[in-house]
């Protein structure tokens, strides 16, 4: 699944388009019966900012689109009029450049999902002592890598920036939280923002020491990384059992 990382950078993309008159198209019919698209074709982009794993483009007249990428969702941003296959949910099309959103899979004309997520990880700066006390909240016996992973708690990290920030800072995924010390929670997180940060910046996800490692040699101390799925969705976690020792299944 894309995470904040991949939504802050789409955001920077399109920053082409903002201050833009932009024509708006729902190509693929389940974005037409998500969106009424005459209520926001001709208007100005105002805005195009993320907010954890959404894309929010906030339109003249108040009005505004919220994407989620979930699995299979993308976004490229490429010259007005590129001919391509296939049926796009949007496009947003200005002058020079068009922005499209392809494979969905969550378009909507409203914001109210945001309602119940925790602080944005790449917020400037990230509000870490809101999350922290949003942790404190969470139920005790709780895996840490299912915490970190919690959008109610922290927006924006998902399950790889899970594993590359428990490598990091030599904290097993598997802890329960009441074994993670405050400081060890404020290093995670502090070290997610980070490196998620830098993500942005280089406009790119750098090589992982962790994430889809499974059996694979730890590149700090050669230990083979272990791989197991964890939470109620079952998302698999990564870690090195030698750098990151405690509880494991």
């Amino acid at each position: 699944m894309p995470e904040g990382d991949t939504l802050h950078r789409v955001a920077r993309r399109l920053q082409v388009l903002v201050g833009e008159q932009v024509e708006v198209e729902t190509p693929h019919p389940r974005a037409q019966a998500s969106i009424d698209v005459a209520q926001f074709d001709g208007r100005r982009l105002e805005s195009a900012e993320a907010f954890g794993k959404n894309l929010l483009l906030r339109f003249e007249g108040g009005l505004l689109l919220r994407s989620h990428l979930r699995m299979s969702g993308r976004w490229t941003v490429r010259p007005r009029g590129h001919a391509g296959a296939g049926r796009p949910w949007l496009v947003l099309r200005g002058p020079v450049t068009e922005a499209v959103l392809w494979n969905g899979p969550v378009l909507e004309p409203h914001a109210r999902a945001l309602a119940s997520l925790g602080p944005d990880i790449l917020a400037v700066p990230p509000d870490l002592e809101a999350m922290l006390a949003r942790i404190d909240r969470a139920e005790s016996d709780r895996r840490f890598g299912d915490i970190l992973q919690d959008q109610r708690l922290i927006a924006g990290i998902g399950n790889m920036w899970m594993a590359e920030t428990l490598w990091h800072t030599r904290l097993s995924p598997w802890l329960r939280l009441t074994d993670v010390a405050r400081d060890d929670r404020l290093r995670a997180l502090e070290t997610a923002a980070a490196l998620m940060r830098d993500s942005v910046d280089d406009g790119r996800v750098p090589k992982k020491n962790a994430h889809g490692r499974g059996g694979r040699a730890c590149p700090r101390c050669g230990t083979p990384i272990r791989s197991w799925g964890q939470g109620d969705a079952n998302r698999i976690a990564y870690w090195c059992p030698v750098c990151q020792p405690g509880a494991a299944p």
